[in-house]
């Protein structure tokens, strides 16, 4: 199998995320570039070796059919969108994703500002986010963040694409993004007791309650997925908190999951936004808005340095952004008999 790019490290200190869509006709430059990303980071990163830069390379569904021929990812898709009766996740655009990660900052500005001049006028910078570790790993929030992900070879499994579900692309992996803006100071209007009840787990120790106490609509509980046998399944998360320091300004977390299927997150922000049973939302969105929403696939290092072929006909690329139409409940009930909070 061949070898994914570089996703699990050390926590980093530092990230800039980086979406861009594809200018009309730029796709010639995008593949040289996306061919030559890789020197390009070996070289920025040799000047400090100790700072353990990486980028990792996501391309969108759009994206995908305008830029190569042949056979791409059985799972790649538009980012869903959903819409419960109280929260939204909206869908919007982003073509290529770059998820640069370091212990010092300045490498990773060094490399998206060089990448970005090889990408020139064929790409437009859809977001940049600067994100940063928070003390010991924690959001904006004060609780420690991805506790839940799974570590070793758990890990590796979690995110790279079996051969045996798509042998084309065995090794590469999906990702979800999504930005969220905290509403900080109806947050901190809380008492502790009351942020623990949110999240299902104590601030301080990071300690999960029991379930006989947990909140039903707590953000731990809401997230949890099992499949057909009860067993829990997983994605890995490499979330990061990002803002401004004044009282006035946009801070929160970026949202950034890998794993080897969408269907895995898309579960998860079915049950945050719309609730399983439907109502039963996750009550960490009463003070955290998703502005952003895409989905992207990471295929191999091996693939990005020798590109398949372009495709014959480029396929224009929508005028307007278009998502698939957000996810509702089935049956049109959205439950409210059953929402419970604590």
């Amino acid at each position: 199998m061949a070898a994914g790019q570089t996703i699990l490290t050390v926590k980093s200190k530092y990230a800039i995320f980086l979406t861009l869509g594809i200018e009309p006709g730029g796709e010639d430059r995008v593949r040289d570039t996306l061919e030559g990303l890789s020197g390009r980071v070996r070289s920025v990163g040799s000047r400090n070796p100790d700072a353990r830069l990486t980028v990792v390379t996501g391309i969108g569904s759009d994206a995908w059919d305008r830029l190569f021929a042949g056979a791409r990812p059985k799972l790649l898709r538009p980012f869903k969108g959903y819409v419960g009766e109280v929260h939204t996740a909206p869908a919007t655009p982003g073509d290529i994703l770059l998820h640069i990660k370091a212990q010092t900052m300045d490498v990773c500005y060094e490399v998206g500002q060089l990448l970005t001049a090889d990408f020139g006028d064929s790409v437009r910078t859809i977001e940049e986010i600067h994100g940063f570790r928070y003390f010991d790993l924690r959001d904006l929030t004060g609780f420690v963040d991805g506790t839940e992900n799974p570590e070793g070879q758990a890990a590796v499994d979690t995110i790279q694409v079996d051969p045996a579900d798509d042998p084309a692309f065995a090794g590469g992996s999906y990702i979800t993004v999504q930005r969220y803006e905290t509403d900080m100071a109806k947050w901190n209007g809380l008492t502790v007791e009351q942020q623990e009840n949110v999240f299902g787990r104590s601030k301080s120790e990071n300690v999960e309650m029991d379930d006989d106490v947990k909140p039903v609509n707590a953000h731990i509980a809401v997230n949890q997925v099992n499949d057909a046998e009860g067993n829990q399944l997983q994605i890995v998360r490499d979330n990061m908190p990002y803002g401004d320091a004044s009282g006035t300004g946009v801070k929160g977390t970026y949202y950034i999951a890998y794993s080897k299927t969408p269907d895995v997150t898309d579960t998860m922000l079915e049950k945050m936004f719309i609730g399983d049973p439907p109502g039963n939302y996750d009550a960490l969105l009463d003070f955290t808005t998703a502005v952003t929403g895409c989905e992207f696939f990471a295929p191999c290092a091996d693939f990005l340095d020798a590109l398949p072929p372009a495709p014959a006909t480029t396929p224009a690329p929508p005028a307007e952004p278009a998502p698939a139409a957000p996810v509702r409940p089935a049956d049109g009930s959205l439950g409210i008999g059953s929402l419970r909070r604590r």
